[in-house]
């Protein structure tokens, strides 16, 4: 909790000393409103990053340290946490097709590809990131990495986009639900360079699907579902590795960036299924580019304390 969180539980802690039962009732009630809004704010950076090729990663490591939060106990758990909020944005868009999907596990060849799909390329990112997100986070983990990786990463969508423009490739795959299970697991291979920090889940699927011939909206789809049992899977993962470090005292502040995350990432989806119908992804490499100088320069110039998020 912050310096102003401990001194009003200081305060409550020396008015309610003699009873138990106020105590515990102050401890739950008295509302920390900077630690809220921290909470707002990053819930708002989490959901409209989290989907679009630019790696929410940094934007959270600038976010936090500007509005404070990153010196707070537990912010690591915390930055964790909200994901949930941007999954479940993605469950309610996709509400009807992901029951569709479980309706016709047993009778419908459409929805068990799909199903299919979605398991066979989640399953390189769960085992390669059992075995070496820990190698990952001590060894790349530092400001250098992540604004190569954004960098990188935005001289590639401008190439793949130039390069599809260029030569006129129509897409392989025009619908999600025309991919194959070869199709879905060269994705989620895609997907496994996302460990790098500051790659993009989202970067490394959309547009490694493009290079493997889906189009912009199958590949945009497929990332969507596919970040359903990844991300899920990572956060309940970390969280359970660091649940000694897990406080009822962050409760309402996690519930409030929850809740946030999860309407500005609904936004974002409902957005960007609409951008790519009419749009390339060029504006994100260009993005990608400068934030990568800027983390550079905040770093480098001691603008921002880095911190593993």
């Amino acid at each position: 909790m912050n310096s102003i969180g401990l001194y009003r539980r200081r305060v409550c802690s020396s008015i309610f000393s003699d009873n138990e039962h106020f105590r515990l009732i102050a401890r739950f009630y008295i509302v920390d409103w900077l630690y809220l809004l921290q909470a707002t704010v990053l819930g708002i950076v989490e959901g409209l990053t989290e989907f679009l090729p630019i790696s929410s990663t940094g934007h959270l490591i600038i976010a936090s340290d500007l509005v404070g939060f990153a010196e707070t106990p537990g912010a690591d758990e915390f930055v964790v946490a909200i994901q949930s909020g941007a999954i479940l944005a993605v469950c309610w868009y996709y509400r009807e097709r992901i029951w569709a999907v479980l309706r016709g596990l047993t009778s419908s060849p459409k929805e068990q590809r799909l199903a299919v799909n979605t398991v066979v390329a989640f399953l390189p990112a769960a085992v390669i990131g059992v075995f070496a997100a820990g190698y990952i986070k001590h060894y790349l983990f530092n400001p250098t990495a992540v604004a190569v990786a954004l960098i990188v990463g935005g001289f590639i969508i401008l190439w793949v986009e130039n390069r599809i423009v260029r030569l006129r490739i129509p897409p392989r795959v025009a619908a999600m639900d025309d991919m194959s299970w070869k199709d879905a697991l060269l994705v989620g291979c895609m997907q496994c360079l996302a460990m790098i920090p500051g790659t993009s889940r989202s970067g490394s699927t959309i547009i490694g699907g493009m290079v493997l011939g889906l189009s912009r909206r199958a590949a945009t789809e497929f990332s969507f579902f596919l970040a359903i049992p990844t991300i899920f899977g990572a956060t309940v993962y970390d969280l359970w590795k660091a649940r000694d470090d897990l406080a009822l005292d962050n409760l309402p502040g996690l519930a409030l960036g929850t809740a946030v995350s999860f309407v500005s990432a609904l936004l974002v989806v409902h957005w960007l299924l609409r951008f790519v119908a009419a749009h390339d992804f060029k504006g994100f490499g260009w993005y990608r580019i400068g934030f990568g100088i800027l983390i550079l320069a905040a770093s480098g110039f001691g603008w921002i304390e880095w911190r593993s998020i």
